[in-house]
């Protein structure tokens, strides 16, 4: 019976004894015919199992190879070799899966993150996958604990969807029909009305509107699920199909939400930092080993736990959006033309100005509040300065925008204004605007890219290795 076996983690939790156990996992390492480094994911360490000179059949030896799988029962002595407390000495060793050493493209080795890219299915097996996605995995738990205890509904949004939540267009159709003779009206255009929803439908690009209609009954919702967006966008921070938190909260206005995101970040840094402190150290190592190869002027100034205890023991820095164009105008940076992009008011800040607020002037993270309306989405509340709206971006080190949310419009006049003014259909949008009209309430929500969340906390350099499969521009392997 295969759960009969102990998990490599439970056992060197435990002090070495002359204990009889089972262990299953695969082979990383097979030393001088003797020593079997055995992993099975649960940890990143390994155990190292002893097989006595002699004890084993030569042509069972040859079976063990690097990425075999194992279940060898044996015994539990304290060890006497160093690195380790404990070894399993080995009674008996069953091949379960064979490896063929010539062909199996981990060995024993350092390997580049863009060859790993090309073998995604075999890279969890890595030190660094088997340790970002057991972080991811502690991330996600968090998520679901954090709002659990505040007594929000989890709400399940459509994937398929026919509105388009940002207005900015960029998404993926959904149709069965055919591409190639796709029915058309007498206009040309192709008749949806033939389609299997009889109306033009696309993959979500957020859950938030339909996330609004929940929290208008609930109080509190929060939605987690994949979302996609068609850009093209070949960069370390962008990926076609990723993962959105989004909670949407009645009777809240912009400071409560701010309030709500910093509370939520610090929480589901802590709980990773409680509970994959193993996986976190070996991959704070493994960032400050890659910065060596870096010139002094780009490394960063913390080490990986360093900025998660300086976010944890820090409030979030919070100004305006006027207040942060007049620092990047008055930088340095600015002054000797080191921005790639020009900063003036009005622009949507690039990447390059929100971390140099973050890493170069406040050094913390930091909570931008009041964008000019004319870069944000319809649904923001307007101030009443007729020019901004209450909008806040969590920026943090390393990767800028973290956080995207806002006070939402609940003034049925104001919104129907503001989507009239940008050409966005309201007779599509009546269920949106049946919120507005039947017991409206202030109300306020953000949306957090759960994987530059992960990038965050790992300090991996680029969003594709934080999820198991990326879907990018040209690319759908797996």
């Amino acid at each position: 019976m295969f759960n009969t076996r102990v998990k490599i983690k439970t056992l060197l939790a435990q002090e070495p004894q002359n204990l009889e156990v089972t262990v299953m996992g695969w082979v990383r390492t097979f030393r001088n015919n003797q020593f079997i480094a055995l992993n099975d994911g649960s940890t990143g360490n390994n155990l190292q199992v002893v097989a006595e000179l002699g004890k084993f059949d030569e042509e069972l030896l040859k079976r063990i190879t690097t990425g075999a799988s194992l279940k060898i029962k044996g015994t539990v002595v304290p060890s006497l070799g160093k690195g380790q407390k404990m070894d399993l000495v080995a009674q008996s060793i069953e091949v379960l899966g064979d490896s063929d050493a010539e062909k199996f493209p981990l060995q024993p080795k350092k390997h580049s993150l863009e060859f790993l890219r090309e073998i995604a299915h075999l890279r969890f097996r890595t030190n660094t996958f088997s340790a970002v996605f057991r972080v991811r995995h502690t991330l996600a738990f968090a998520v679901h604990k954090f709002f659990n205890e505040k007594g929000f509904v989890y709400l399940h949004t459509p994937i398929i969807t026919a509105s388009d939540a940002e207005g900015a267009g960029e998404m993926f159709r959904v149709t069965t029909l055919p591409f190639d003779n796709p029915p058309r009206n007498e206009d040309g255009s192709i008749n949806y009305k033939e389609d299997f929803f009889g109306r033009a439908t696309n993959l979500t690009v957020s859950g938030q509107l339909e996330g609004e209609l929940g929290a208008m009954a609930f109080s509190d919702i929060y939605t987690f699920g994949p979302t996609f967006r068609a850009e093209n966008s070949n960069t370390t921070r962008h990926l076609a199909e990723f993962w959105m938190i989004e909670p949407e909260m009645a009777f809240h206005d912009l400071e409560d939400n701010m309030n709500l995101a910093e509370e939520f970040i610090k929480y589901i840094i802590k709980h990773a930092i409680d509970n994959n402190k193993e996986d976190l150290e070996f991959l704070a190592q493994r960032l400050a080993d890659e910065e060596k190869q870096l010139p002094q002027d780009k490394r960063s100034e913390m080490g990986l736990m360093e900025k998660l205890e300086f976010v944890l023991n820090n409030n979030f820095e919070r100004i305006t959006y006027t207040e942060a164009i007049d620092i990047l105008i008055n930088s340095p940076a600015y002054k000797k033309k080191k921005f790639q992009y020009d900063v003036k008011w009005g622009i949507d800040m690039q990447s390059e100005h929100e971390r140099y607020l973050v890493e170069k002037h406040f050094k913390k993270p930091v909570i931008v509040t009041n964008y000019p309306k004319d870069i944000k989405a319809f649904y923001m509340r307007q101030n009443e300065d007729g020019k901004t709206v209450a909008a806040m971006d969590i920026l943090a080190p390393g990767i800028g925008e973290i956080v995207g949310g806002s006070q939402r419009e609940e003034r049925l006049e104001k919104l129907e204004e503001r989507m009239m003014q940008m050409h966005i259909p309201a007779a599509e949008l009546w269920w949106y605007l049946d919120t507005r009209r039947f017991g409206s309430v202030p109300h306020a929500g953000f949306g957090l890219g759960f994987e530059r969340m992960v990038q965050f906390v790992t300090g991996m350099g680029n969003i594709r290795d934080v999820i198991a499969f990326p879907r990018t521009p040209k690319s759908a392997e797996f």
